[in-house]
């Protein structure tokens, strides 16, 4: 698929799951930066209301809409306008290879953005990856793709994005560790028997960051920490010693590196997505935007403590699968894929999220060397013991 402008001035933006949190913020950022910013593509999964809506104010070349059924809705909203409409999930593997794209922001959630992203590199996109479960399931595919591709891979996550921050103008000098930060979600402070008794609406009320159910739910569950110790791994080239956590409550420094010397660079900010959104999408450029400002004086103090890995199972789970490495990362991914799902339909507990994680990981056959088809296999495997729990 090939687009009919690559003479556009600005950056050209592929956005994949523009209907989602981080897929609207990013949209509200290139809203402000139009100048240095466009929409190319936009997808989306089943909001064809919203997808349509978006479409009309920000013109791209296409769009995919992922449901069949909601196909030609989208393509009678948008034919007057000559925007092309695609449908499906292999209609998103092509669509992010078109000439007009520079960037494609993987927004997508779980395990659907990994082929598109591939699809991507190879094609010479830059990627900003919003979509940690690509690095989770196939890190080791991905960043050697994009090291074949001369394709740089730009974190969007609020705390890879402050590391690549730090170590901007540091590649000459070498990491001794990182530290990733976590908020501590809802449930910071909780026991293994409180836990036992929360529901759904505690877990969706997370103190700090406006993000959608699926990331929210892992974040009360520490599980989005631990994938994204995974991710840490394959984007910054680390070990597993050299990855620590820390729970900062405050969500203002977002995360910390530290140098041989024994210096440590934090980058800091209020909790809020548009920024590291902004600065995947415009690397290497800071540009100036309206966004609040962070006051030190509204926050005297800053805390730190220790996480919980008795309580929080599934931390443990997410070094174990990072130590064993092969396949053991996917399964555990789209073990709590289902897992979350299941817990937002109310089918089990807050507390049986690790249980189905460790249920798959004890089941699924361990591939210490995975190609892409052993990772999807190992994927969709793990997904039929998550729900046989």
């Amino acid at each position: 698929m090939k687009s009919t402008d690559s003479k556009a001035p600005t950056r050209g933006i592929a956005i994949l799951g523009s209907t989602g949190s981080i897929g609207t913020q990013a949209l509200d950022v290139i809203r402000e930066q139009s100048e240095f910013l466009h929409v190319e593509v936009l997808s989306a999964g089943r909001n064809a209301d919203l997808l349509i809506k978006q479409a009309l104010e920000f013109k791209p070349n296409a769009v995919v809409i992922a449901e069949p059924s909601l196909r030609d809705k989208v393509f009678n909203a948008l034919f007057d306008e000559g925007i092309k409409v695609y449908c499906g999930d292999e209609a998103l593997v092509q669509v992010v290879e078109m000439e007009g794209i520079n960037m494609v922001l993987t927004a997508l959630v779980g395990a659907a953005g990994l082929r598109p992203t591939i699809s991507a590199i190879r094609a010479g996109k830059h990627i900003a990856l919003a979509n940690k479960e690509t690095m989770v399931v196939a890190g080791e595919l991905v960043t050697a793709e994009a090291r074949k591709a001369g394709v740089d891979i730009h974190p969007v996550d609020s705390e890879h994005s402050a590391i690549y921050q730090c170590i901007a103008g540091e590649f000459h000098n070498s990491i001794e560790k990182i530290v990733l930060t976590a908020s501590g979600g809802p449930f910071l402070g909780f026991s293994s028997e409180m836990l036992a008794s929360v529901t759904k609406a505690d877990a969706l009320k997370h103190p700090n960051w406006s993000m959608g159910a699926k990331i929210t739910i892992d974040s009360a569950s520490m599980m989005n920490k631990g994938l994204e110790v995974i991710e840490a791994k394959w984007l910054f080239d680390l070990n597993k010693d050299q990855i620590d956590i820390i729970v900062h409550p405050q969500s203002i420094i977002h995360s910390i590196v530290q140098f041989e010397d024994g210096s440590m660079k934090a980058q800091m900010g209020l909790p809020d997505m548009k920024l590291p959104i902004q600065y995947a999408l415009a690397y290497p450029r800071r540009l100036k935007n309206t966004f609040p400002r962070f006051n030190f004086l509204d926050y005297p103090s800053l805390t730190f403590e220790k996480p919980d890995f008795k309580a929080f199972r599934n931390l443990n789970l997410a070094f174990d699968a990072l130590a064993k490495e092969g396949n053991a990362p996917a399964v555990l991914n789209a073990a709590n894929e289902v897992a979350v799902a299941r817990f937002l339909n109310d089918e089990i507990a807050f507390v049986q999220l690790p249980d189905v994680v460790e249920y798959a990981l004890s089941r699924v056959s361990y591939q210490s060397k995975p190609d892409l088809e052993v990772h999807l296999a190992s994927d969709t495997e793990a997904r039929a013991f998550a729900l046989e729990f």
